[in-house]
């Protein structure tokens, strides 16, 4: 009888550096010694590793390293992980095909390595990711749990996710949430006292939100929204037409006040696509795509699984800010989102003309 061959205790590591770069730079208010972080983490995870008993015998980080504000390649050599400096417009595409094309080529040249590391989280990885498992790779992906799809995670399972804040030190995770919620804090205090309309405070609270909103107020809130009255909504330039009568949008569901920050998101995403089809096509625009939108919104919303997202859009619906239509189309029917601009969340998010 053969004996059952034991199990690789060789790891490939694969870090998408810009990933956790960018979300550590959007999501806690653009911190001082960026790169330290992102180190602190990649060491911390060869020690978790090794604990587990995998030799993390190949790593690789991926970035286009001139974007960055400072180079970390010198201390990732030091760290024996090899640099790939992905360059283009749209780099980080192509630091996600380099990262699959390198995941693959170490499958099927290096069968000793048994478990292939991930370090990021984006849903666009799913399908390398279920190719090594197919061929009896284990697959492990570390990130932050807000940047991480919820579609991969769900894939992979929750026991193969590493969470990035476990790789921090507990005083370094605390830096960063201090941070993220003394700039918030500065957002939310210069708005109210620009609603309050107080002699003299417009200018330093407007400079107080530039300041904040500038480093991106974390990539929770879509592009081209501000900070405004219960909530954010996009910026819409005046001359929108005013809400239309109710006896002309009987459809809708019985209004009711959103009750997630999620929700009401989702629905400032909505109109901030209108708004951009608006000024595309320099006319009012009464419809928007369901298809097409939801592959944006898959975007916005990664964190989330599929069916999440469309739980988010039955949300709205029910709450009577919007309705999903069918359309008769060749070669096939489609759905379209049409909103209700008399529903109160919709007024405070869009008020029509200012």
């Amino acid at each position: 009888m053969t004996p059952k061959s034991s199990p690789s205790s060789y790891a490939a590591v694969f870090i998408d550096f810009e990933n956790v770069y960018y979300f550590l730079k959007n999501h806690f208010q653009d911190p001082p010694d960026l790169n330290d972080y992102v180190l602190d983490i990649i060491r911390s995870l060869r020690e978790e590793l090794s604990k587990k008993g995998l030799d993390s015998l190949i790593s690789y980080a991926y970035a286009d390293f001139e974007r960055l504000a400072t180079a970390p390649q010198g201390a990732l050599y030091l760290m024996g992980v090899s640099t790939r400096n992905v360059l283009g417009t749209d780099h980080k595409n192509a630091a996600d095909m380099q990262l699959c094309i390198d995941a693959l080529e170490v499958m099927y040249t290096r069968p000793d390595i048994g478990t292939f590391v991930l370090v990021a989280g984006d849903r666009d990885y799913i399908p390398v990711l279920q190719h090594l498992r197919r061929q009896a790779r284990q697959v492990l992906v570390a990130g932050f749990r807000e940047s991480v799809s919820g579609d991969l995670l769900q894939n992979i399972g929750a026991d193969h996710f590493l969470d990035a804040r476990d790789l921090l030190a507990p005083e370094r995770v605390e830096q960063l949430e201090k941070r993220r919620t003394d700039r918030l804090r500065t957002v939310e205090e210069g708005r109210r006292l620009r609603e309050q309309g107080l002699p003299g405070v417009p200018s330093a609270a407007a400079l107080a939100v530039r300041a904040a909103t500038d480093s991106d107020t974390t990539r929770m809130l879509p592009p081209g929204t501000v900070v405004a009255g219960n909530g954010v909504r996009p910026f819409l330039p005046a001359g929108r037409p005013a809400p239309r009568p109710a006896e002309e949008v009987p459809d809708f569901a019985p209004a009711r006040r959103l009750a997630r920050d999620l929700e009401r998101r989702t629905l400032a995403f909505i109109l901030q696509e209108f708004q951009k089809l608006e000024a595309k096509q320099q006319r009012r625009v009464p419809e928007l795509w369901l298809g097409p939108f939801m592959r944006l919104l898959t975007d916005e919303l990664p964190e989330l699984p599929d069916y999440e997202r469309r739980d988010l859009l039955n949300k709205l619906r029910d709450a009577g800010t919007i309705r999903i239509e069918k359309r008769e189309g060749e070669p096939h029917p489609f759905s379209v989102i049409v909103v209700n601009y008399n529903h109160p969340d919709v007024q405070e998010l869009h008020p029509g003309e200012e």
